[in-house]
């Protein structure tokens, strides 16, 4: 069975489809698009059905019944892209309460939508609660700073975690990890990276905040036995990133300066 199925009285032959197949398994025929033999290599991207101007095109692997039509009403312009972006901040301090399952999932499904390489997708996630859970896994990164890494402000940071606070996962009340195949563990971080910020950057529209777990995910990618018997995870899956989340304890109020851009110019 063919993988594209075209409508001929609706394609116009505008060639979009084949411009953007990402392994040109598409070519324009007399009669619209055909497949090429290297089909069997798609990887299921979707650009050529959304890509169609006239809804021509679908494709068994990415069928055009699971696609949304952008509805250009909700585009932004420069400006307000510009400060929805600039405006993201790294959530340090947290209301105690839970959030609900409802608003995490809702978080969760806008990060699955992250370009993976090769459209390998594969992230799943565990997302992690309880001052208990959340302390386990604060002490196993302060061990491994302090007996693996040599990191030289352990000292302060136990005492502040003796002390109630939580310099690793600054008393976030969930923990977001996500996980990749062991064995694609390297394309996995990437697709993470993505993920996670997709994730990071929604976040604020739902009343939520996020902060990179930059310590904990170190010590998990390091291999830190103690961690990740505390993670409990499956055995083909691995740490690939981690992020805090809750509900903001503060508004920001003003977007934060950088420094100044540098650019170079090959030509």
């Amino acid at each position: 069975m063919p993988i594209l199925q075209i409508e001929q009285t609706k394609c116009i032959q505008c060639g979009a489809c084949a411009a953007v197949c990402p392994i040109a398994a598409i070519t324009i025929g007399e009669s619209g698009p055909k497949e090429e033999a290297n089909i069997e290599f798609c990887i299921h991207c979707g650009h050529c059905v959304a890509v169609c101007p006239n809804a021509a095109l679908d494709n068994q692997e990415s069928t055009l019944k699971n696609q949304v039509k952008i509805q250009k009403e909700l585009s932004w312009d420069a400006e307000q892209a510009s400060q929805f972006l600039r405006s993201r901040r790294s959530i340090r301090n947290y209301r105690p309460e839970q959030v609900p399952k409802e608003k995490l999932l809702q978080l969760l499904d806008v990060a699955r939508f992250a370009p993976t390489g090769g459209n390998s997708q594969g992230i799943s996630f565990r997302v992690i609660s309880g001052q208990e859970n959340l302390h386990k896994l604060t002490a196993a990164t302060l061990d491994w700073l302090r007996q693996e890494a040599g990191f030289g402000n352990t000292d302060r940071f136990i005492q502040a975690f003796n002390e109630g606070k939580d310099p690793i996962l600054r008393n976030a009340p969930h923990l977001i990890v996500a996980l990749c195949c062991r064995e694609f563990a390297e394309i996995g971080r990437s697709n993470a990276a993505f993920s996670l910020a997709y994730a990071e950057l929604f976040a604020p529209t739902i009343g939520l905040g996020t902060c990179w777990a930059g310590f904990l995910q170190h010590c998990a990618f390091s291999g830190y036995a103690p961690l990740l018997g505390a993670l409990n995870l499956p055995a083909d899956l691995t740490v690939a990133g981690a992020l805090m989340v809750g509900y903001p304890l503060f508004r920001y109020h003003r977007l934060v300066d950088r420094n100044p851009l540098k650019v170079s110019w090959n030509e």
